[in-house]
């Protein structure tokens, strides 16, 4: 298990603890959590209804094409942003930190 901290678009902090051997990512985290996360796409990074801002300094596996691609075409991208349903939960994001990025209107 491992904890991270979801910080929702009021500013209230979530820490959750999350299993790292059943393969979930951090939008399938931030639902079970029932966070205002829609992942409309189902995780195949075709929307971006899971945008976070990353928090912390914790290091991520590398942003791959397809991500790249649909954050190009989201609304209040930041240097930080990432797809939630890209990013596995593994050992090595205890202490993740990440913000929801707020929701297009």
């Amino acid at each position: 298990m491992i904890e991270i901290t979801i910080i929702d678009r009021e500013d209230n902090k979530h820490n959750v603890e999350v299993p790292t051997d059943m393969g979930l990512n951090l939008m399938e985290v931030c639902k079970a959590s029932e966070l205002p996360v829609k992942g409309t796409c189902g995780g195949m990074a075709l929307c971006s209804t899971c945008h976070v801002y990353v928090e912390s300094d914790t290091e991520l596996p590398e942003i791959q094409d397809a991500e790249e691609d649909m954050l190009d075409q989201a609304f209040f991208v930041e240097d930080n942003s990432r797809l939630g349903c890209q990013i596995k939960m593994t050992d090595s994001l205890d202490g993740l930190v990440v913000k929801l990025a707020p929701e297009a209107e």
